[in-house]
């Protein structure tokens, strides 16, 4: 699968501690071998303390944001 992070997601990302990055990268990567996880439709992933929203076309998971509220 593919995946795709939109500008918004990119810049958070990239804009956090390395500890709050690992969780993110671990979020995308679990929806992304997840089969069940990968609707058409607006869906979100959380974890501990962060969280992603996101949406699959196909082979492509398209990251819209993500977030942390550490």
């Amino acid at each position: 699968m593919r995946i795709e992070l939109r500008q918004l997601a990119a810049n958070v990302l990239f804009d956090v501690p390395d500890a709050v990055h690992e969780e993110i990268i671990t979020l995308i990567d679990a929806v992304a071998s997840d089969p069940e996880a990968q609707v058409a439709d607006l869906s979100a992933a959380f974890g501990e303390w962060c969280w992603l929203v996101y949406t699959a076309h196909g082979d492509v998971l398209e990251v819209l944001d993500v977030g942390c509220a550490r």
